[in-house]
């Protein structure tokens, strides 16, 4: 078994199919990643389960690999209830998380500014370029920055799920710049399609940080990297002023109001 341990995830999905859908039952998503290069050891350690989960989990791969083989089933105490997990952060990271939730109050209203803008003459170019502004400076340069500049230096960024944290951001990019330019030309279609990838993208994107990454990074760091990090982010943060994030904060408030009293009436 420990040479499947050592294995490329894709690799081993590709050869058996079945470990892709047992990963899938434990909520670990290796099938559709378009990198794969991740190995089993490290997929089951990034994800954190439980003894009694992971015993289970390596048993049903096992068995899937080698269905001739004769295996000892893992003895699971019934009587025992798993607990989820509760997530604790760190500082540092309890910030990140935080500007998350900012993030997801636009993404739940793009359904609603997709409508409007479906149902109107024309393409509300303010409305739009106003949405691109705060993705563009609150959660690409305020926060993803900071991922990317200060979180992602404390661990391999050639790790496979740093490496899907970029893409994921690049591709987030693409819809928004898509977005802009359909909302010069006046394309409803094209507006509607790039926020409605963008918010997908974006909704499993946070998911996969605030439950997987973020915590495994955690993990791996020293109360000194803590620290460094926390004043790290700190400084970042006031080099563009407390105005920055109360002027988005604002902005999705507005919005809020304008789309969720509509919703209600």
């Amino acid at each position: 078994m420990q040479k499947v341990l050592n294995r490329e995830i894709k690799e081993l999905i590709t050869a058996y199919p079945e470990v892709g859908r047992v990963l899938e039952e434990y909520g670990i998503g290796c099938a559709p990643c378009s990198v794969g290069s991740c190995l089993l050891k490290d997929v089951v350690g990034i994800h954190n389960l439980d003894p009694q989960k992971e015993a289970t989990l390596m048993y049903r791969i096992e068995k899937a690999i080698y269905p001739d083989r004769k295996i000892s089933e893992p003895v699971v105490d019934m009587t025992r209830k798993s607990e989820p997990k509760k997530i604790t952060y760190s500082p540092p990271v309890k910030k990140l998380v935080d500007e998350h939730v900012l993030i997801k109050r636009l993404l739940a209203l793009i359904p609603s500014i997709v409508e409007f803008t479906e149902s109107s003459l024309k393409v509300d170019k303010n409305l739009i370029l106003g949405c691109v502004d705060f993705i563009r400076t609150y959660a690409d340069k305020y926060h993803h920055m900071k991922e990317e500049d200060i979180l992602f230096k404390y661990i391999d960024e050639k790790a496979e799920i740093i490496q899907v944290m970029y893409k994921d951001h690049d591709i987030g990019r693409g819809y928004v710049r898509q977005a802009v330019e359909g909302a010069e030309k006046n394309n409803k279609t094209q507006v509607k399609e790039n926020l409605l990838a963008y918010r997908d993208l974006l909704t499993q994107h946070i998911k996969k940080e605030d439950e997987i990454l973020y915590p495994w990074i955690d993990r791996q760091l020293s109360t000194t990297q803590v620290g460094e990090m926390f004043r790290k982010c700190n400084e970042a943060d006031a080099s563009v002023g407390d105005e920055l994030p109360k002027k988005y904060e604002k902005f999705i408030v507005e919005l809020e109001e304008k789309f969720l009293q509509e919703v209600t009436k």
